[in-house]
């Protein structure tokens, strides 16, 4: 199981980043289910809106609507977890934190605030990494 921030979202379906290679033939073969809540599509929909982020979907020939359906179809919905027994200095990551806790789930991140919380994240069963290896 996994929980992808809306970093590496962008990274994989938007900008097409080859450090997500891996991850999206994962999921594309369905070898790891993603699991995300309706506050984190909402916060990607939200994203997708921001004038930079417009003009690189322009760019890449990409919609948000294409993003946003692509986010859809391989997501399995879960409800929010509750907070989790670590407070993430970022409150946006917060929830991507709190739903990997709750589902012993990895976690896909490039933020730092969410990344220098490794440590303490093993402890309660969840790996937090940049790229999947």
């Amino acid at each position: 199981m996994i929980v992808l921030d809306t970093n590496i979202v962008l990274d994989a379906f938007v900008f097409n980043d080859p450090a997500t290679e891996a991850l999206k033939l994962a999921l594309a073969s369905k070898k790891m289910q993603w699991i995300a809540t309706k506050a984190m599509r909402d916060e990607l929909e939200r994203v997708l809106a921001y004038p930079k982020i417009a003009v690189r979907l322009a760019f890449y020939q990409r919609s948000a609507a294409d993003v946003l359906a692509q986010f859809d179809g391989q997501t399995q919905w879960v409800d929010a977890a509750p907070k989790a027994s670590v407070t993430c200095t970022d409150p946006d990551d917060q929830k991507f934190i709190d739903l990997a806790v709750a589902h012993k789930a990895m976690l896909l991140s490039k933020d730092k605030a969410v990344l220098c919380m490794a440590k303490r994240l093993v402890a309660l069963d969840v790996r937090a990494q940049a790229v999947i290896n």
